[in-house]
């Protein structure tokens, strides 16, 4: 899976060239993101006391403002268009790793269209788009992480009073709890989404046989009863998805308060200022978004799991098998 497509010199330019573009495109949109939370400070701050400034200070405030979306929305365009090429390119280099090697075992391999044509397309694609999220994460972490960690002098936390940084502290400790709990909670949904899987692979390969053969395949008792099997997993993963919804959208719903919470009082007894509270809101979202990444893709991530162990299984299978045939 990875070595198709990072230890080949036929891809070596799309996965390393492609790759370096993406990396320096990710690092222009978090840029953009700390201008955006500079913007927030002053506008908000211009709002709070119209009295000492004019509408020629608000408007031009705007006029930033647009310029950055701008500029925000062209890089994120080019950045979802290369980052589909380049998903589709790694696929490619899966796929075409597959198919020598699989047309050289006479042993026929379950599953093995859907391994080369659906899970080497959601593999690539996956790890792409996750692996750039994870990569943005951090470089999100080394831009805000100061700017959190300096907003932090004046704001009294009771459980961290007198630790530098304590902002930056309480995201990291609300994220990494988050973090364990979701681990918890999705402890079954990669088996599941696995099971899931097989199940209507039996399925989809009953119907292939009987579009031949309807006379020995595809009886409507044979199908009835593997889509008994489809039913029975399903209502299990949406139960167990369904307990991992309810505990994420809690989560997020709490975490867009928590830094109005232990900021505010900072407002009210004069500390910082309304532009100081939005930045600091700001910062503490992005940092906490970092930390927490696998929560909010934690589907995701299940998702991913179960599309690895499945391709790990057929990678097996064809070295077995290749090794059987050769002797």
């Amino acid at each position: 899976m990875l070595r198709a497509f990072f230890a080949s010199k036929k891809w070596f330019l799309w996965a390393y060239g492609g790759g370096t573009v993406l990396f320096l495109l990710l690092y222009a949109q978090v840029s953009v993101s700390v201008k955006f939370n500079e913007w927030y400070g002053g506008f908000y701050d211009i709002l709070q006391k119209t009295g000492e400034h004019t509408f020629d200070d608000f408007y031009q405030k705007l006029v930033e403002f647009t310029w950055l979306a701008i500029l925000a929305i062209i890089i994120a365009s080019i950045t979802n268009y290369l980052t589909r090429l380049y998903a589709f390119y790694w696929r490619k280099a899966i796929t075409f790793d597959y198919i020598p090697r699989w047309r050289t075992v006479e042993k026929e391999l379950e599953g093995a269209s859907q391994r080369i044509q659906e899970d080497a397309r959601a593999f690539a694609k996956i790890v792409e788009s996750l692996g750039l999220k994870t990569i943005r994460a951090l470089m999100t972490l080394a831009a805000f992480l100061p700017i959190l960690w300096a907003l932090s002098e004046g704001i009294t936390i009771k459980f961290l009073e007198g630790v530098p940084g304590s902002l930056v502290w309480t995201a990291l400790l609300v994220s990494l709890g988050g973090t364990i709990i979701s681990w918890f909670v999705g402890i079954k949904l990669p088996g599941l989404e696995y099971n899931n899987q097989r199940v209507e692979a039996a399925f989809r390969k009953e119907l292939v046989y009987g579009e031949d053969d309807k006379a020995h395949h595809a009886s409507f008792e044979t199908l009835a009863d593997l889509f008994t099997g489809i039913q029975f997993n399903y209502h299990r993963l949406f139960l167990h998805y369904g307990y991992f919804d309810l505990w994420a959208n809690l989560y997020n719903q709490i975490m867009v308060v928590v830094p109005f919470v232990i900021a505010g009082p900072a407002l009210f007894s004069g500390a910082i200022t309304l532009g100081t509270l939005i930045q600091i809101s700001n910062a503490f979202g992005k940092l906490e978004n970092s930390f927490g990444i696998f929560i909010d893709n934690w589907t995701t991530v299940t998702e991913l799991r179960s599309i690895w162990k499945r391709l790990r299984e057929f990678e097996t299978n064809l070295l077995t098998h290749a090794v059987s045939a050769k002797s």
